[in-house]
C-alpha cells in the first residue's frame, strides 16, 4: 500500500467524508476559537483545543508557550475524540494549517498513527468546495485509551539548539514571518529577535496565493536546496512556540523529505532563558534576563 499523503484536497475529502473510518477534527486556535467553532464548523467536525488538548501550558521559560502534553494526557485526548489506531483522521483549521492542524498532525505522526491528513486550504476551501457546515453540538463515543509509549519523531531541546546554531553541520530554521525574525515586531513573546545562527524561512512560503500548499515538486526543490546533503538529524525547525513550525515539517513530509527535528520550546522558551539573541537592526547578539 502506498504511503498516504499528509495533505488531502477538498475534492478528495468530499469523496470519502461519509466513510465510517473518517474522523474530522476542527483545530482552530486563538482567543475565540471554541466560540467560532460553535457558531459554524464543517459538519461532523469535533473540536480540539490547542491549549487544553495539544499542550500543557505552564511556565513559558520551561518548554515554551505550548509544550507537548504528557503521553498519558494525549492518549486521553485521543480517546475523548473517539480516535483509535484504525481511524482516518482529517484535520483542518482556518489558517491554512498553520494554526493547530499541523501541530495535531505532527503529534499523531509522532505516536505512529498512520492515517492522518491535513485538509488543504482549510475551512474556507472546504466550504467553497461545497462541504456543508453546522452549528450542532458534535459528540463522539470515547474509545479505549490510545496506546502510546513515546514520541517517535525527533525533537531538539534548548541545549541542542545552543550547540547546533554554532555548528556548520547543522541548520536551525525559524519559520516565523520576517518582521518577527528581524526583531521589528513581536506580538506574542516578551522580546523581539531571533536565535543567532538561525535562518529565516517563513512558513507562508509553503503556500500559493490561494492558501493551498505549493506543488510537491516546488516544495521538494526548495527544501532540498536549503538542506543540501545534511543529515535530517542535523536540521532543527522552530517558530514561536512549536506550533507553526509543524506547518513546515508537514510541507517537508508532503515533499518527500525526511521530517527534521522540532524544537518545541522555540522562541518563547529561548528568549526567556538569558540566551544570546539577535536582530536585523543591531546585527549583534545580546543577553536578555527573563526577569
Amino acid at each position: 500500500m502506498s504511503k498516504l499523503s499528509p495533505i488531502i484536497n477538498p475534492e478528495e475529502f468530499l469523496n470519502i467524508k461519509n466513510s465510517s473510518e473518517v474522523i474530522l477534527i476542527d483545530a482552530r486556535a486563538g482567543i475565540n476559537a471554541r466560540e467560532n467553532y460553535q457558531n459554524e464548523h464543517l459538519e461532523g467536525a469535533r473540536f480540539v483545543d490547542l491549549n487544553q488538548d495539544l499542550a500543557t501550558v505552564e511556565d513559558p521559560a520551561i518548554g515554551g508557550r505550548h509544550p507537548l502534553p504528557s503521553l498519558e494526557k494525549f492518549s486521553q485526548v485521543l480517546s475523548k475524540l473517539g480516535i483509535s489506531p484504525q481511524s482516518h483522521v482529517i484535520i483542518y483549521d482556518d489558517k491554512n494549517g498553520s494554526n493547530a492542524a499541523a501541530r495535531f498532525w505532527w503529534m499523531l505522526r509522532a505516536v505512529d498513527h498512520e492515517k492522518i491528513q491535513v485538509l488543504n486550504g482549510g475551512l474556507q476551501a472546504a466550504i467553497k468546495a461545497g462541504y456543508p457546515v453546522s452549528s450542532a453540538i458534535e459528540t463522539s463515543e470515547p474509545t479505549e485509551n490510545y496506546p502510546i509509549s513515546k514520541w517517535n519523531l525527533a525533537q531538539a531541546d534548548i541545549e541542542e539548539v545552543e550547540t547546533a546554531r554554532n555548528n556548520e553541520e547543522n541548520i536551525v530554521i525559524d519559520v516565523r514571518d520576517k518582521n518577527r525574525f528581524d526583531g521589528l515586531t513581536e506580538p506574542l513573546d516578551l522580546i523581539a529577535g531571533h536565535i543567532p545562527g538561525a535562518i529565516n524561512i517563513p512558513f507562508s512560503e509553503n503556500l500559493d496565493d490561494d492558501g493551498f500548499y505549493k506543488p510537491v515538486e516546488d516544495l521538494a526543490k526548495k527544501y532540498k536546496e536549503i538542506i543540501g546533503d545534511k543529515n535530517p538529524e542535523n536540521v532543527i525547525v522552530h517558530c514561536g512556540s512549536g506550533v507553526t513550525a509543524c506547518h513546515t515539517l508537514l510541507a517537508m513530509d508532503y515533499a518527500g523529505i525526511p521530517i527534521p527535528k522540532l524544537y518545541v520550546g522555540s522562541w518563547s522558551e529561548w528568549s526567556r532563558n538569558d540566551r544570546e539573541l539577535a536582530t536585523k537592526e543591531t546585527n549583534n547578539s545580546f543577553g536578555y534576563n527573563k526577569n
